[in-house]
């Protein structure tokens, strides 16, 4: 269902009353927190967030996320119902994009930026795949659609500002601006995006993504390439563990892998930090925040991690 709280918030209300009082009531958000959502029904203690992977048949994990007032025997319930419909199930507190909604984002994101900085688009698509990322941050951005991602924006724009906080800032938001409003460009649905979908040949990058955004001055190695790919989701991964949304160390590495399609050759996120050596990590990751910017400065808990030699 679209990223809307009031629409969601009427959908709860009618099944609510159709199913009764005892019945657990769960969204399948990506992004919209759970506890917000669950002052929609009269019992938020059985509101919960079970959040599916696209394509669901194919993708076997389940997010769970707890809400603020989600009680223990909801939370019992819905990992029940997960491992009865054979899907894997993570465990997650709320917040905003939960943990693999918050990491996915930080993967296009960066893919997005890069090409606006004038990267060459194939580059971008083809250091992914070398980097373990099972599709390229263009292919998946189309796959999910620039329009939805931007509705998605506009939505946590909303939200931040009744809670008295700046809007989100980044890079990669001009560029998808720039092809919804000026080239009319959605994604793979709507028949183009970044790729061009021709009915009766496979999908190729937009020719133009060359002509209105490559830089021949633009260019870095194919390393940094990969590296801000992997790197930027792996710290994330440390801000979710920082911030009490994600409990363990398991489902970090098995929600990256199984939810996002983080490079599996690493173990998942967090084994990908403990496998590169914590303190290496740090300095590599310092390297880039100076080069590419803020968001890949090392949080406290990874800094105070490396300080006293311990893995994740």
């Amino acid at each position: 269902m679209f990223e809307d709280r009031e629409l969601k918030a009427k959908v709860s209300r009618a099944a609510q009353q159709v199913v009764g009082s005892e019945a657990v009531i769960a969204s399948n958000t990506s992004t919209l927190p759970i506890t917000g959502l669950a002052t929609a029904v009269p019992n938020p203690d059985k509101f919960i967030g079970l959040h599916f992977f696209s394509p669901v048949e194919k993708m076997p994990l389940v997010e769970i996320i707890k809400g603020a007032q989600t009680s223990d025997e909801t939370l019992a319930r819905g990992f029940d119902f997960v491992l009865q419909i054979n899907k894997t199930p993570i465990v997650v507190n709320d917040s905003r994009g939960f943990f693999t909604s918050r990491v996915f984002g930080t993967f296009t994101n960066e893919g997005i930026a890069m090409l606006g900085e004038g990267i060459a688009a194939p580059m971008i698509e083809t250091e992914a795949r070398k980097a373990g990322m099972p599709v390229g941050p263009l292919a998946i951005s189309d796959e999910v659609s620039l329009s939805l991602m931007s509705h998605i924006r506009r939505q946590t724009a909303k939200d931040l500002q009744a809670e008295g906080k700046p809007p989100i800032e980044h890079p990669a938001f001009a560029v998808i601006d720039l092809l919804l409003n000026e080239y009319q460009r959605p994604g793979k649905a709507a028949g183009g995006g970044f790729y061009d979908y021709p009915a009766n040949g496979q999908k190729h990058l937009w020719p133009q993504l060359r002509t209105r955004f490559y830089r021949a001055d633009g260019q870095i190695s194919p390393q940094d390439v990969r590296d801000r790919l992997l790197f930027v989701q792996a710290i994330e991964t440390v801000r979710c563990v920082e911030e009490g949304v994600l409990q363990s160390t398991a489902d970090a590495n098995i929600g990256s892998i199984f939810g996002i399609g983080f490079a599996a050759w690493s173990g998942g996120a967090l084994q990908f930090i403990n496998q590169y050596g914590v303190q290496d990590f740090v300095a590599r990751a310092q390297y880039l925040a100076e080069q590419y910017g803020e968001r890949f400065r090392p949080p406290t808990l990874l800094l105070e991690k490396a300080r006293q030699g311990q893995l994740f």
